[in-house]
């Protein structure tokens, strides 16, 4: 069944939510004329008209799972037993990820929308893999840009007292001061800008997408990627992104990675240099030269026009033809070095309500 909810999104953006905020950032690598752009491809201007064209007349009657997803409680624990690195998957992009013995976490959304208010807007259809009450103490909070479904305000406001610090793009900073995070536990990072956190090092890397949380703010501010390093373990986290060379530049610079974290999913021939499709998906693994590729930014909210299992059945072909690695644990599933060669099932596909293709 197709969905309403993304424009009521929009609209609610629209007239309820159209402030705008400014930062000066000349000088800084993608930023002109009070507006942050990509080095490549610029947003895509998707009129209203062609949208709901998209979701209504050209959507899918399987938009949303008919019975609910597995979404496992994680396993603190056996995360505490690793030295090493381990992580989980809660929903969407949210990733909780140990490293140093401590804990960070990606894109955070524990609301059951992804709007700017709680009666309308995508919701979703599989719970996160543990309550917001239950996430341990964070050393870092990781955002990679301003959208709704990766800056949710009332996650942000509940890990206030459980995160030592929060990292950001430009211009988002002022975002989370006014839901009430200290001035000093939050930094900002532009492309390319570095900073090491005891023996880890995070490295804000480009994207290539857009922001704003209304029609009146946007490309506002910054939207990145994250590079992530400790000791000789490197992971590599995309937030949302199209394909662009950028993926190649950053192999080149920090590579190779033991794991990318690699949207997958909302994709769509209207804003196809926004968002990565299936096949670029993989490439852009490739060009990162990443060992095992995570699909991330799936089987969560209904975002697009496409199915809910698709992101998954077409990466995995890509990436058999590819001889890429893939790996997709559930929600919850505690993955490390040491059994992450393990959770290559195909679990969608019982909940697929078709017969998977060969």
């Amino acid at each position: 069944m197709t969905s309403y909810y993304p424009f009521v999104t929009f609209i609610l953006s629209t007239f309820l939510f159209a402030c705008s905020h400014s930062e000066d950032y000349t000088g800084v690598e993608g930023f002109k004329d009070g507006k942050f752009f990509n080095s490549e491809h610029q947003k895509q201007d998707v009129g209203l008209l062609a949208a709901m064209k998209s979701i209504y007349f050209d959507g899918n009657d399987y938009a949303v799972p008919e019975q609910a997803l597995p979404s496992r409680d994680i396993d603190i624990e056996a995360m505490e037993q690793k030295n090493g690195f381990s992580m989980a998957k809660i929903g969407h992009s949210t990733i909780l990820i140990r490293l140093n013995n401590e804990y960070w976490m990606f894109d955070p959304i524990f609301s059951k929308r992804a709007s700017p208010v709680s009666f309308a807007g995508p919701q979703r259809y599989t719970p996160p893999a543990m309550e917001i009450e239950q996430v341990p103490q964070l050393k870092g909070v990781l955002i990679s840009h301003d959208h709704f479904d990766h800056l949710d305000k009332e996650s942000i406001k509940a890990l206030i007292k459980k995160t030592e610090h929060f990292y950001v793009p430009l211009g988002v900073k002022q975002i989370l001061e006014g839901w009430g995070v200290p001035n000093d536990n939050v930094t900002e990072l532009a492309w390319w800008e570095a900073i090491d956190i005891d023996s880890v090092s995070i490295i804000a890397t480009p994207s290539q997408h857009f922001s704003g949380r209304s029609i009146g703010g946007q490309n506002e501010t910054q939207w990145v990627s994250y590079v992530m390093v400790h000791d000789d373990f490197k992971l590599y986290f995309s937030g949302d992104s199209g394909y662009f060379s950028g993926f190649k530049t950053i192999g080149e610079k920090y590579g190779p990675f033991d794991i990318t974290l690699m949207e997958n999913g909302a994709y769509n021939t209207l804003w196809q240099y926004m968002h990565l499709f299936p096949k670029q998906t993989v490439q852009a693994h490739q060009d990162l030269n990443g060992q095992y590729l995570v699909p991330i930014h799936n089987a969560t909210f209904n975002l697009s026009n496409h199915a809910w299992f698709a992101p998954m059945e077409e990466i995995h072909k890509e990436a058999q033809s590819s001889n890429v690695t893939l790996i997709t644990p559930e929600f919850g599933d505690m993955v490390s070095l040491e059994n992450i060669e393990q959770f290559q099932n195909r679990w969608w596909r019982e909940y697929m309500p078709i017969p998977p293709s060969k």
